[in-house]
Parts: C-alpha cells; sequence; structure tokens
C-alpha cells in the first residue's frame, strides 16, 4: 500500500510512537519561527527551560505584528526578542522584513523539512511541500529546545484539483471553495493534500494562498508536492539546492478525497462573520462598500500584488472607497518599485503600508463605524478588525483591486484582463535585514523593557475540582473573543496580568472581574471553542484569573494544546444538553456532569503537574537530584 506525501515526511520525523490514525505520534524539528506577537512570551519559556542554544537546523524570530510604534513597549518586546535570539542561536527577521509567513517562503522554507511556528498560519509552508503546522509558543519553546511536537496522527484529505483558473478566478477562490465544503471545524486532525493535474498549473506562491487559509479548516496542516514549479520558485531565489523532488506514491491511500475543477470555479467571498460563510461574488454584486484592504500572509506576494497594479493602472481608486495595500515582504516591494508597479499602485489613489501583518489583527486600518470592508485576508471574525461592528469580507486580491476602482463589490470574472503574469527568473535577494547570531553567546546582554512581567503557572489541581460557572459562551468562540488583540493591547503582549482584564471582554465585560472576585472558576463553552489564532495568551490569561478548566462541546486543536500545557484541563460534555443546564454563577463540580478529556497519558502528567514548565522543571529537578 503505498504513501501519501505527509505520512512520507512524518514517518522521516517520527521520533515517538507508531504511525496509527487518531493515535499521539511526537516529530522531530527542522525549524522553528515567531512573531513578535507571541514571541516575546515564547522565548521568556525558552529562557526558562534553560536551554543554551536552539537545537534545531534552524530557528527564525520575526518581527512582523506589533510595529505601530504608539509608545516604547512594541520596540522594548523587538529589542528583547533580538537579544535573547542573538544569545540562543536565533536569526532575527527586523522590523520591515516582512511577514513570517511570506519571507519564510521566499528565503528559508525547504521541502520535506518540518516546521513549526508560533502562529497559525504556518502551514503556510506547505506550498512549498513542508510539513508546517501552528502551535503555542511553549510547544515552539521546547521544539527549539531539541524535544519532539507532540500531534494526534492525523487522518489526510486527498483534494484532487483538475482543470485550470479562467482569468479572473484565482487560489483564494479554490481554498474558499474548500471550507465551502469542509467549514472552520471539517480538518480537525486532518491534513489537507493537494494532488492532480491542476497542481501543476499553480504557483508556489498560489499554492501558498491555499495552505495559508488552510488553518481556518481547523487542520493540522495542508501540503502541496515539491516539483518542477518548487524548484523553479527556489532557483528564481537562489536557492535551488534546496530542492528536492516530493510527491505521494500513486497508490497512496487517502481516507478522504474530493475534486475540484478549477475551470469551473467562479469568484467567491466569505461573507460576516466567518471564513467558511461563503458564496459566489456574483450573488453579492453590486453592494456598497467603504474599504478595500489587501495584502496579509494569505495574499500579498509579488504574483498577487503584480495583478493588482495591472487592474490599477491607469484608473482611479473609487471617490466612497479607502484602498490600503501592504506588500508581504521587502522583497515584494523591493520589485514592485524596480518595475514599476508600484508608481501604479500609488497612481490610482492606493495608500501603501509598510510589509507586515497590519490590518489582518486590528494593527490600524480599522473601517469607519457600521463599514463594508473587503479583505484579501484569511479571517473575517467580528470585532477582529478593530471596528465591532463593521462587516469584513474575504476575497481575492482580483476582487478588491476590481471593487476598489467601481466603488462596490465587483465580479472580477470577464471584466479584468490581466494576462499572464510570469514569475521572475531571478527575485531580488537582499537577506541584510536578517540578523545572524553571534558566535559569542555569553557576550550577550539581554534587554528586558520595564512592560516585559513574568508569565503565569497555574496552580496543581486539587482532588475535588470545583467553582462558578464564570461565564457561558456560544460556538465557535475564537481566540480574539478570549484574548482580544488589536492595536490597543497588542503592545501589552507581554504583560499577562494587565492583558487578563480584557480577556473574553468581548463575550462579557464583566467576565474579568468576576473571576477575581470568585478567585477563579470555570469557563463554560459550545462546539469548536478557541478557534483562530495560535495565540497562547489566551490559554495565559485565564491561567492568571485562576480557570481551573473550560467545559465545552469541543475544542480547536491549537487551543486545547495550549491550555493543556498550561495547567487548565479543557473537558468535553458527554451529554451536550448539559451545556443547556448550566448559567453564568451555578457552583459547579466536575463530578456533576460526565465530560471526557482528549489528551494522551504524556498531556495528562503535565496536567497532573501543573502544565508543561511544571512539569519540565521537576522532571529536571528529579534527574538532578
Amino acid at each position: 500500500m503505498g504513501k501519501t506525501l505527509t505520512e512520507k515526511i512524518l514517518a522521516d520525523h517520527l521520533v515517538v510512537g507508531e504511525m496509527n490514525k487518531g493515535d499521539e505520534i511526537g516529530i522531530q524539528i527542522d525549524q522553528t519561527l515567531t512573531q513578535d506577537s507571541t514571541g516575546t512570551m515564547a522565548y521568556m519559556q525558552l529562557e526558562a527551560l534553560g536551554t543554551d542554544q536552539v537545537k534545531t537546523k534552524r530557528s527564525l524570530a520575526y518581527i512582523d505584528h506589533n510595529m505601530l510604534q504608539e509608545g516604547p513597549n512594541n520596540m522594548d518586546d523587538h529589542r528583547y526578542i533580538q537579544t535573547v535570539a542573538n544569545k540562543h542561536g536565533v536569526i532575527f527577521s527586523r522590523p520591515g522584513n516582512g511577514i513570517c509567513h511570506q519571507v519564510e517562503i521566499e528565503r528559508y522554507g525547504i521541502p520535506g523539512e518540518t516546521l513549526l511556528g508560533s502562529d497559525s498560519h504556518t502551514p503556510t509552508g506547505g506550498g512549498l511541500g513542508m510539513i508546517a503546522i501552528g502551535a503555542g509558543g511553549l510547544d515552539v519553546a521546547m521544539a527549539m529546545a531539541g524535544e519532539p511536537y507532540y500531534i494526534t496522527m492525523p487522518e489526510v484529505v486527498n483534494v484532487e484539483l483538475v482543470g485550470k483558473l479562467r482569468e479572473g478566478v484565482s487560489s483564494k477562490d479554490i481554498i474558499l471553495e474548500v471550507l465551502r465544503q469542509f467549514s472552520v471545524k471539517g480538518g480537525v486532525n486532518k491534513v489537507f493534500e493537494y494532488t492532480g493535474p491542476g497542481v501543476e498549473t499553480l504557483s508556489v506562491p498560489e499554492r501558498a494562498t491555499i495552505t495559508n487559509m488552510g488553518a481556518e479548516l481547523g487542520a493540522t496542516t495542508s501540503i502541496f508536492p515539491s516539483d518542477e514549479k518548487t524548484r523553479e520558485f527556489l532557483k528564481a531565489q537562489g536557492r535551488e539546492e534546496d530542492y528536492v523532488e516530493l510527491k505521494p506514491d500513486e497508490d497512496a491511500v487517502y481516507d478522504q478525497k474530493i475534486t475540484i475543477d478549477l475551470s469551473e470555479l467562479e469568484p467567491l467571498t466569505a461573507m460576516p462573520h466567518s471564513p467558511d460563510n461563503v458564496k459566489k461574488v456574483s450573488e453579492l454584486e453590486g453592494m456598497n462598500i467603504d474599504q478595500v484592504a489587501i495584502g496579509s500572509c494569505t495574499n500579498s506576494s509579488y504574483l498577487d500584488l503584480m495583478k493588482v497594479a495591472r487592474i490599477l493602472k491607469g484608473n482611479t481608486v473609487a471617490e466612497n472607497v479607502e484602498l490600503v495595500i501592504a506588500p508581504g515582504s521587502r522583497q515584494v516591494l523591493t520589485m514592485l518599485a524596480e518595475n514599476g508597479a508600484l508608481a501604479d499602485i500609488l497612481d490610482s489613489g492606493a495608500r501603501v503600508l509598510e510589509s507586515g501583518c497590519g490590518p489582518c489583527i486590528g494593527m490600524g486600518q480599522s473601517p469607519n463605524s457600521g463599514g463594508v470592508s473587503l479583505r484579501t485576508f484569511n479571517r473575517n471574525f467580528k470585532g477582529r478588525s478593530g471596528t465591532p461592528d463593521a462587516d469584513i469580507y474575504l476575497v481575492s486580491p482580483e476582487t478588491a483591486a476590481i471593487s476598489a476602482l467601481e466603488g462596490k463589490l465587483t465580479d472580477p470574472f470577464g471584466k479584468v484582463e490581466i494576462g499572464e503574469i510570469e514569475m521572475p527568473e531571478e527575485f531580488h535577494v537582499n537577506d541584510n535585514f536578517a540578523v545572524i547570531p553571534t558566535d559569542e553567546p555569553e557576550e550577550v546582554e539581554i534587554l528586558r523593557g520595564p512592560n516585559i512581567k513574568p508569565f503565569p503557572l497555574a496552580d496543581e489541581l486539587k482532588e475535588t475540582l470545583e467553582g462558578k460557572a464564570l461565564i457561558v459562551v456560544e460556538d465557535n468562540i475564537t481566540t480574539d473573543h478570549i484574548m482580544p488583540s488589536h492595536a490597543g493591547l497588542l503592545p501589552y503582549r507581554s504583560n499577562i496580568p494587565y492583558l487578563a482584564d480584557y480577556c473574553l471582554t468581548p463575550c462579557d465585560e464583566e467576565f474579568p472581574a468576576r473571576a477575581k472576585e470568585y478567585g477563579g472558576g470555570f469557563i463554560v463553552g459550545g462546539s469548536n471553542y478557541g478557534q483562530g489564532s495560535s495565540r497562547e495568551h489566551a490559554a495565559l490569561a485565564p491561567v492568571y484569573l485562576g480557570i481551573r478548566g473550560v467545559l465545552a462541546k469541543s475544542f480547536a486543536r491549537i487551543h486545547q494544546n495550549n491550555l493543556i500545557n498550561n495547567g487548565i484541563l479543557p473537558l468535553v460534555f458527554v451529554n451536550e444538553s448539559d451545556y443547556d443546564d448550566i448559567s453564568v454563577g451555578d457552583d459547579l463540580e466536575i463530578d456533576e456532569y460526565k465530560m471526557t478529556i482528549d489528551a494522551s497519558d504524556r498531556q495528562k502528567e503535565m496536567l497532573k503537574n501543573a502544565g508543561l514548565i511544571n512539569k519540565t522543571r521537576k522532571d529536571l529537578e528529579q534527574a538532578n537530584a
């Protein structure tokens, strides 16, 4: 029986367990990445583990989220990350170098390697043929320390692509179609592996758009084969030596299969407030809009922005629309400047932002009150843009650009003439914004700003688990709900006591005060609790507030792991009707309800010891006794 590409790479990196579907396995991690929103905490945890130098082949620290320096806090965190990276052997990508996932694809990703990142969109690397997985900061710190990363051996879904995209239809529409079919929770413990003759019609940046938004499926990761298109891309980046051909066996057996005919796809949009709320653009054409934002790690590549520039060239943005564009990397921005496309973009009336995440995470460019914003991003959760009552629609770069000119939502099919955009034979390569770590780490002083506070640790479990139901929330609560992330709060990512006062406030403004009043208790949630970003703060803030457990119908993968890592019990109702019986203020004992916990023996030991850091410290003490 043949193997899938996923199984081949996992087998090459397997260090713990056996590859039986549904069992826990541990894999060796080749590369890690962090970004500054999650990185400060990850490196504080790495320091707590006592690791002198990282054990991976390569680890990178990117600054791409918190670049709006309204006060000293963000730059203080940047200086901490730069110095701690320098001391521990981590490459530091300076502010302005670009979004971690875009730069990783361009300069560092290697087919067949494993990549673990403290950002949920790390699966972008699957566009290069990597097993690239998003995780919490503590998991990434453990990987940097040389420890295996543990996952449930996933099912593998084969997405067969046939045909070829028509002009005006893009790879964004492919992943929106997959989301339409599977939903935001349909990919849990699954890997989406793309095959078929349609694959060879897609460039690496187009593939990366698809694997990037695979995170919205709740999937472990997504992956494309490494083929001639991959080789051409790496050669143009001056990295042909990193190429290796990778593909599944012809008789590979998959757990599920769907086929998408690219030639039949139409432009799609994800409507408010979920990436799987998908309709055809043609069904909504003519809707008034206020803002268009193009960029993010999903759609900010050279190819994406060249398409946008061709649509905008010689035209003017409608007077009722604000258009903002953020190139994904300094490489992309430089090449647009060199070939004149940047001038075409600017002449149209677009505003060009710094190469970073920006509006995608609510870091500036929030829409007007009650506004409608078209965005080429990956998430449209309510309030994530920074405007609580805005409606966010996720669209392709082609749809975004033509709509900005027309002043209303416009179907690009049959209306845009872009022509063939050739991938460059040589990309502009300048790695001078990547700081290589020192050969003399003992000489490095780590700089810590006053906003950097120690991270909280959970208390050990008691024989009887009891407390008040502090909040009851609905299905599909995101980590943006649990720990809001916008321009006002992002500068405090290294200050959990401050952030805790905002925990779950989008759902109930009184929750933090209630948790403090009762000395902690329980959160009660619906299905898919904790979907979205990998931010560990959505577990650390509840730890600080004394949360002992979360009772839910089901959990998103990364958040469940983050809860366990930090000593909070993620408990699942056996009888979902029990959820309906609980109200805020109820006194709960876990014995009252039949609950299950999806945790391996390893994770149960972590919970008994109040989290991974506490368990690791105890193990070290016993080893040194």
